[in-house]
């Protein structure tokens, strides 16, 4: 778009998709197709048309090259707005970016997309635009969100052991918490209750089974840290 004679920037949304698999934080990525940066991953996403607002833009792309309707995600919201010229031929862009969440995620071959598949985090492969950046903002952001808010319901089974739930936190913290302190902290809260069911894993004692009061997003009284 022009006025008076000013190119104004290109307006685009992306998706960043975050679960667990193997314990281990992973991230959404699309093969491109074509020009800029033919072959390289990206997240999903394109422009933003008119008429549309960015979350019914960001959610259409997103199904359209990966086969993954963002509202059946744990939780996904607007993270931030990226202002860049990094490989848009046009020029000057924005990026309008939403982050979520959620389990059970399988990506789907789309007639859009040559391919869409699950990245660890710590092990990412060469991306296009500024990507890497858009994701570590992102992680960063994911990251205090499990100290103020119950983010880590999206991204673990309905039920849970509290070594289950432990990992979860550690995988995405990228570092090991110390068993008791953890589980005496988090029972503090009072957001998971026992289900009075046990879970069986091999020779070990059966582990109690804990379920989250909420499955939406809630903010904490106090920060879980």
């Amino acid at each position: 778009m022009t006025v008076a004679g000013v190119k104004t920037p290109e307006v685009y949304v992306d998706g960043v998709l975050f679960q667990l698999l193997d314990n281990e934080l992973t991230v959404l990525l699309t093969q491109r197709t074509r020009s800029p940066f033919k072959g390289q991953w990206a997240l999903p996403g394109g422009p933003d048309p008119i008429k549309q607002t960015t979350y019914q833009a960001m959610s259409h792309w997103v199904k359209e090259k990966t086969g993954v309707k963002v509202d059946k995600l744990g939780f996904i919201e607007q993270l931030y707005s990226f202002d860049t010229v990094v490989g848009n031929p046009d020029g000057p862009a924005i990026s309008v970016v939403y982050m979520g969440a959620g389990r059970d995620i399988i990506p789907k071959a789309t007639p859009i997309t040559r391919n869409s598949q699950f990245f660890p985090v710590s092990s990412l492969p060469e991306l296009a635009f500024d990507h890497n950046e858009i994701i570590r903002y992102a992680h960063d952001r994911l990251r205090a969100k499990l100290s103020y808010t119950n983010a880590v319901f999206a991204m673990i089974p309905k039920l849970f052991t509290l070594s289950q739930l432990q990992s979860a936190y550690e995988a995405v913290l990228g570092e090991k918490l110390d068993k008791r302190n953890f589980r005496k902290k988090f029972l503090s809260l009072g957001l998971v209750h026992p289900t009075g069911e046990l879970h069986m894993e091999g020779a070990h004692r059966p582990a109690r089974l804990y379920k989250f009061n909420e499955q939406t997003l809630e903010y904490l009284s106090r920060s879980f840290d």
